[in-house]
């Protein structure tokens, strides 16, 4: 098994780590060991990319003209 040492650590940090240890009757370097072993699980083994693919769809309105303007599109609403 691998070792890692791990250089200046908050104070609270370590403090709030034996808290953790002592809640869950562990030694500290057992309580650690847990919460990387926790934190590594939650990764996908191999992330997979996803994408994601939009159409586009155009529907005619029944004018003749594209060009709108803000204040055809909105009228008086203001928006």
């Amino acid at each position: 098994m691998k070792s890692i040492h791990i250089r200046q650590i908050n104070e609270e940090t370590l403090e709030g780590l034996k808290r953790r240890a002592r809640k869950h009757r562990r030694s500290l370097q057992k309580e650690i060991e847990t919460l990387l072993e926790d934190a590594a699980r939650m990764l996908p083994e191999q992330e997979q990319e996803t994408s994601i693919t939009a159409s586009l769809h155009i529907v005619g309105s029944g004018r003749t003209r594209s060009d709108w303007s803000r204040e055809e599109m909105y009228a008086d609403d203001g928006r």
